[in-house]
């Protein structure tokens, strides 16, 4: 397993759409392994391949519970190319931030629930509902994977405000 450097706004890449897997192989299992490493590094909830300059439909998320003595257990998960099928109506507001736009948080509204499809690491197709954190999560990786960043459901206001600061930052990291 190794630690990946994490992608940053502005840098174009995470715009791109990303391929589907074709075949679940070791590499894509060691992919996963890598996308874990790195996310638990960053510390983040969820990470999807293009933001670790891997243009594929994977996405690792990990929502860990409390138990009763108040233990983080943790709960890791895989989604190959994750596709949502339907949608609630009725909608939720989570603070979202995201390892590719760092120490910014902003409020998003999203659909409160979801069902989706997804292959596993075993190579078999699941299909699951998510609502609350898992619904915010899952929905926010799929956009990565379609080259949507959160800061695209804020206002243009917003939106261009946290542009010109991380690109304003990117220019200053680069002399």
């Amino acid at each position: 397993m190794a630690i990946r450097e994490i992608i940053i706004l502005p840098d174009k890449q995470l715009r791109l759409v990303s391929r589907p897997i074709e075949t679940v192989t070791p590499e894509i299992r060691k992919l996963a392994d890598d996308m874990f490493e790195t996310m638990y590094d960053a510390p983040g909830i969820g990470l999807a391949g293009i933001q670790i300059a891997q243009p594929l439909r994977i996405v690792t998320m990990d929502l860990a519970k409390r138990d009763e003595e108040g233990e983080l257990t943790p709960r890791p998960r895989v989604f190959i190319n994750p596709e949502i099928l339907s949608a609630s109506e009725e909608l939720s507001v989570y603070e979202e931030g995201c390892l590719s736009i760092p120490e910014y948080y902003e409020a998003v509204e999203r659909p409160a629930r979801v069902r989706v499809r997804f292959t596993d690491l075993d190579g078999k197709v699941q299909e699951e509902d998510a609502e609350g954190l898992f619904a915010t999560c899952i929905q926010h990786e799929i956009d990565h994977l379609n080259g949507v960043l959160f800061v695209d459901h804020l206002s243009k206001l917003k939106r261009d405000r946290v542009m010109k600061k991380f690109t304003k930052a990117a220019k200053l990291a680069a002399r």
